[in-house]
């Protein structure tokens, strides 16, 4: 069986990869991995074939089992707030994120609400691999199908309780849901919080009509006319089933992912020091700030940060762009905390722009090359070959993809995609020329190996 779980999760497009046999399978093997007791706590996004999936899975786990209580459509973060708060044994997200509406997937969480990490992944397709008949439990020991709605208002009314202030201003904000699972869960928190809010794209939507998921800044341009016309302080985009988090200003347009990351650093390192864990493509506002302040950086994968919080007591939080994770809160990714905290901090402290001012804002540029996935592995194994061979004086790291720093502060990584058949550059430089060159640069080599494996390259995103 080909390797299923990539950079977060499974995904795929429906029945390609994902299809309701998995979706079975994979609730049996869950079952057999946590020795066939216990409870498991279920949750979807607003994709056609979701509702269809969860069922699916939840029949196995059953089968093998485990109690499954059932939260419906829900955000994926409210599946591990869940999972967490009802002590199961594991937590299961139907959905495939920022992804297409014809992909799908499935994220899972251990007791504690942390995504599995790889060696559990492992683990869990070799059980997949040798599905057996002594996977399945007798009839007497079937679990039950529970339905839990309660535990997404207790999530609401928990997140409100722990940013709830009197506002020392007033704030006129835009939230946009991109039609996908927070569509009733981010407007409701931000009102209760004080703030004016107002909503785009926030009727549940499988197809998403409104945009596509995932929210890039050449996705949400629209969004820099509406904070005019509509007089409002700042926009909150999320993406289907709301982990991940953009930011755009009226004075500034689209917040630079790193930049978030480097104010959140900064407000937990002025609390106390401790370890700061990013994913490898988060560049020098970052760093800069994360010294300034006392704190460690600490770096891995991308989609992978969670697994740096074992066995570490001074995380402050873990992060990577669109993506937060604070200990404070719970160990799971979560867009709508973050739209919370944000939220909280303008209305209590100033704007948006006013608290990032000391964070720097260095060029950067995130561009995602599309291919037929049969050539896709050949021309990235060709291009870490030339990238690992390169003569300049670089700091060469691999521990997701291939990232070159330079003496001059700019950097160029390389990766391949876990989720999509895609190769993604991530670059930032000191200056535009530089960031042009570089970018430039990689793009052609990616060309050049393309054409000589005689890959067709279906779409550039992000130039």
């Amino acid at each position: 069986m080909p390797k299923l779980f990539g950079t977060a999760g499974i995904r795929a497009k429906y029945l390609k990869k994902v299809n309701p046999q998995l979706a079975f399978n994979l609730g049996l093997a869950l079952a057999k991995y946590n020795d066939s007791s216990g409870k498991l706590v279920l949750g979807h996004d607003v994709r056609t074939t979701s509702p269809l999936l969860a069922y699916a899975l939840a029949s196995g786990a059953m089968s093998g089992g485990l109690d499954v209580l059932i939260l419906g459509l829900a955000p994926t973060p409210i599946v591990a707030y869940s999972t967490h708060k009802t002590d199961a044994k594991v937590g299961v997200s139907v959905t495939a994120s920022h992804n297409p509406p014809e992909d799908n997937g499935f994220k899972v969480y251990d007791s504690n609400g942390m995504e599995y990490t790889v060696d559990m992944e492992e683990e869990i397709e070799e059980l997949l691999e040798n599905i057996d008949k002594d996977y399945y439990v007798p009839w007497d020991r079937v679990g039950k199908s529970i339905s839990i709605p309660n535990l997404i208002e207790e999530y609401v009314e928990e997140l409100i309780d722990k940013f709830k202030m009197v506002p020392k201003r007033s704030v006129r904000v835009i939230v946009d849901c991109a039609n996908g699972a927070a569509y009733n869960i981010t407007p409701r928190i931000l009102r209760s919080l004080g703030a004016k809010t107002l909503t785009i794209h926030c009727n549940p939507d499988g197809f998403f009509p409104g945009r596509t998921p995932e929210p890039r800044p050449d996705v949400l341009n629209y969004l820099n006319d509406l904070l005019s016309s509509l007089d409002a302080e700042a926009a909150f985009a999320h993406d289907g089933d709301a982990d991940r988090l953009s930011v755009l200003t009226r004075k500034q347009g689209f917040i630079k992912q790193d930049r978030l990351i480097a104010l959140y650093a900064k407000l937990k390192l002025s609390d106390r020091k401790g370890d700061i864990i990013v994913s490898i493509d988060v560049g020098g506002a970052v760093e800069e700030v994360v010294e300034r302040y006392g704190g460690k950086i600490i770096r891995w994968k991308l989609g992978k940060t969670h697994e740096k919080l074992k066995g570490r007591t001074n995380v402050l939080l873990a992060a990577e762009p669109w993506k937060l994770i604070d200990p404070d809160w719970g160990l799971w990714v979560d867009g709508i905390y973050q739209a919370a905290w944000l939220t909280n901090l303008i209305l209590t402290h100033g704007s948006l722009d006013d608290l990032l001012k000391d964070i720097p804002n260095y060029p950067s540029k995130r561009v995602s090359i599309k291919f037929d996935e049969e050539k896709i592995a050949d021309v990235y194994k060709d291009v870490v070959e030339d990238l690992l061979s390169v003569k300049e004086n670089v700091k060469i790291t691999t521990i997701d993809g291939v990232r070159l720093d330079y003496d001059d502060y700019s950097w160029v990584l390389v990766r391949k995609s876990g989720t999509e058949p895609k190769i993604r550059i991530y670059v930032e430089a000191r200056n535009r020329q530089r960031l042009k060159e570089l970018t430039s640069r990689v793009l052609e080599l990616i060309k050049k190996h393309a054409d000589k494996r005689e890959a067709k390259i279906y779409s550039i995103e992000g130039m």
